[in-house]
């Protein structure tokens, strides 16, 4: 592996607005660095795969795969370069998606060409390789970088909410969770708080974490909302 040097990095921008991403590596190349423009998720992917990069710049949105999925892909396959995501959303959930899914750091657009480079270098000192923990509670496990859980050996089939859902309990095991803090947690604030979408989704997750292996870990708290336990 070459050395680590912030004044001659090689760095992969996944960008779909060209403009924005020739502007990006024109200015990272002025400031001595190689840079490498992808528009696409997919392409990112296979290119993160064949090149050794000190750091990728991550748009959220991109056409076909999101950059979220293309993450969690790289970092499944053992892919550890650092990455620091862009996002035009300066949502909670966003922000707490793209660091779940395994990136190092985030920027919210529009931002200063200067802070950009300044998290670059941040994110290029830091020591690669290691793999995000494992969330464990119980008997249920959940790899938030694989997009993974289990209850025992056996792996869950979860839909992208119900294992938003099943993070936000295993982050807090143990505590009431208040329906609007579910709600921020696993999806964005167009919800309206009254919704009963938590609660359909909280069934959701029961059938498949709890009933099939005649367990009850998610309970309902009256007037509050829920809690995992053990």
């Amino acid at each position: 592996m070459r050395a680590r040097n912030n004044a001659d990095m090689r760095i992969l921008i996944v960008e779909d607005e060209h403009k924005l991403a020739t502007l990006l590596q024109r200015g990272l190349r002025e400031e001595g660095h190689a840079a490498d423009v992808a528009e696409r998720g997919e392409d990112a992917l296979w290119m993160a795969r064949a090149n050794e990069y000190e750091a990728i710049v991550l748009d959220v949105m991109l056409p076909g795969r999101d950059g979220f999925s293309v993450l969690r892909e790289l970092r499944a396959d053992g892919v550890w370069t650092p990455v620091l995501m862009l996002t035009a959303r300066d949502a909670v959930a966003d922000r707490v998606a793209g660091l779940d899914s395994g990136a190092d750091d985030y920027l919210v657009k529009p931002f200063a060409f200067d802070e950009l480079l300044a998290r670059l270098r941040a994110v290029a000192r830091r020591t690669p390789g290691e793999r995000p923990a494992v969330l464990e509670v119980g008997e249920l496990r959940l790899d938030p970088a694989g997009h993974r859980a289990w209850r025992g050996e056996t792996e869950l089939r979860l839909s992208a909410k119900e294992f938003a859902l099943l993070e936000a309990f295993m982050r807090r095991p143990g505590q009431a969770l208040s329906r609007l803090s579910l709600l921020e947690a696993a999806w964005d604030m167009a919800f309206e708080p009254r919704s009963n979408v938590v609660d359909v989704y909280v069934r959701y997750l029961r059938d498949k974490v709890d009933r099939p292996f005649g367990r009850t870990s998610i309970e309902t708290v009256r007037g509050i909302g829920y809690r995992l336990v053990p």
